[in-house]
C-alpha cells in the first residue's frame, strides 16, 4: 500500500478522463461536445489561473452563502450544526464502537515517500487521507500531464481548478477554524469529558502550539474533499459515477474522523455546503457551459478594486468588492 495511493491517483485521472477533443473552434479555444444540447467551452488555461480567480471566487462563495438561491441551505447548515452539538458524544462514542467492529483504529498510520509522510499504514488511514489535499494534487498532476500531451484544454484546467480549490478550502477554513476555537474530540477524551471546550479567537502563539484545541469546527478535510469533487464532476458531468464515488468516499471518511476522535459530527454541516460552494465557483468560472446553442455567462454580481491608502506613513494596498 505504500506506494499505491500516488501511482492509482495518477493512473485514475490520466485514464479515466482522458477524452478526444471533439473541435477546436479557434485558436486560445476547444470545444467538448457532450451531448446534442450541451457544450464545454475551455479558453487555453495559463498557470496564474491557479492565483487569479481566487478572490472572485471567494467573493462568490460569500454572495452565494446569502443568496436568494442558497440561504435556505445556509439555514439548514446552520440549524444542523446546532442539533448536533447537543447530541455529538453519542454520536462520537456510537461511531467508535462500530469503527472498532470494522477494524478501524482511532490512530493514524503513515510511512514515508521521499520526504513526504504521506502513505497511509491501514485502512483507517487510508480513508482519512482520502480528504487530504495532496491526494488530489496527484489526480491534477495526472489531469495536467495527460492534458500537456493531448493538448487538452479541459483536463489542464481542471487539474488548476483542483489547486484552487484546495487554495480556497484553507483559506476559508482556517479563519472559521480560529474563529470558532473548537477542541478536537480526542483532546476532549483526554481530559475525561463529554462536550468539547470553545475557545473563540485564540492568539496565533496558542492556536500554532495547541492546534488540536482550537481547530475542530468546520472540517479542513471534507471542505477540501467535497470541493474538488464537485470540481471533477462539473468539468465532467458525463462521467455519471463520479459523485455516487466522490460522496461516498467523503462519507467513508466523515465517519472515519468521527470515530477516531478528529471531528465531531457537528463540524460536517458548514463543511459540506462551503466545499460545495467553492467546487462549483472554481468550475463555473473556468468555463463556459453552452446549452441548446445558448452560452450561459453568470453576469457579473460584484466588481473587485485594488486600492490604496497612507496609515501613518505606511503605505498599504488592498482589494474591494462590491456587491
Amino acid at each position: 500500500m505504500r506506494k499505491s495511493v500516488s501511482i492509482l491517483a495518477l493512473l485514475f485521472s490520466v485514464s479515466v478522463f482522458s477524452q478526444k477533443i471533439d473541435s477546436a473552434v479557434q485558436t486560445g479555444i476547444q470545444e467538448f461536445q457532450l451531448s446534442e444540447s450541451t457544450t464545454l467551452i475551455y479558453q487555453k488555461p495559463r498557470i496564474s489561473d491557479i492565483y487569479r480567480k481566487i478572490p472572485k471566487n471567494l467573493a462568490g462563495v460569500g454572495q452565494n452563502v446569502v443568496s436568494k438561491n442558497i440561504y435556505g441551505y445556509s439555514l439548514l447548515a446552520l440549524g444542523s450544526t446546532i442539533a448536533l452539538v447537543a447530541v455529538d458524544p453519542a454520536i462520537l462514542k456510537t461511531g467508535r464502537r462500530l469503527g472498532e467492529s470494522v477494524g478501524f483504529s482511532e490512530d493514524h498510520t503513515y510511512y514515508n515517500l521521499g520526504p513526504f509522510k504521506i502513505i497511509p499504514g491501514d485502512i483507517g488511514s487510508f480513508v482519512y487521507f482520502m480528504g487530504n489535499g495532496t491526494v488530489f494534487i496527484l489526480i491534477g498532476t495526472g489531469l495536467a500531464t495527460y492534458g500537456l500531451l493531448a493538448d487538452d484544454y479541459r483536463a489542464q484546467s481542471t487539474s488548476m481548478q483542483l489547486v484552487q480549490s484546495i487554495l480556497l478550502s484553507g483559506l476559508i477554513s482556517q479563519p472559521l477554524k480560529r474563529l470558532s476555537g473548537r477542541e478536537s474530540p480526542f483532546e476532549t477524551a483526554n481530559s475525561v469529558r463529554d462536550h468539547s471546550n470553545w475557545n473563540p479567537v485564540p492568539s496565533f502563539p496558542a492556536y500554532q502550539k495547541n492546534t488540536s484545541k482550537y481547530d475542530a469546527m468546520p472540517s479542513g478535510h471534507l471542505i477540501t474533499g467535497i470541493a474538488a469533487w464537485i470540481v471533477l464532476s462539473e468539468n465532467y458531468p458525463e462521467k455519471k459515477w463520479i459523485k455516487p464515488l466522490g460522496f461516498s468516499l467523503m462519507g467513508l471518511m466523515s465517519f472515519e474522523m468521527v470515530q477516531s476522535k478528529v471531528h465531531w459530527a457537528s463540524d460536517y454541516p458548514i463543511a459540506i455546503l462551503l466545499g460545495y460552494l467553492i467546487g462549483k465557483n472554481v468550475a463555473k468560472n473556468a468555463m463556459i457551459k453552452k446549452t441548446n446553442g445558448t452560452v450561459a455567462i453568470q453576469q457579473k454580481k460584484y466588481k473587485l478594486n485594488i486600492s490604496s491608502t497612507n496609515f501613518y506613513g505606511i503605505q498599504l494596498m488592498g482589494i474591494n468588492v462590491d456587491f
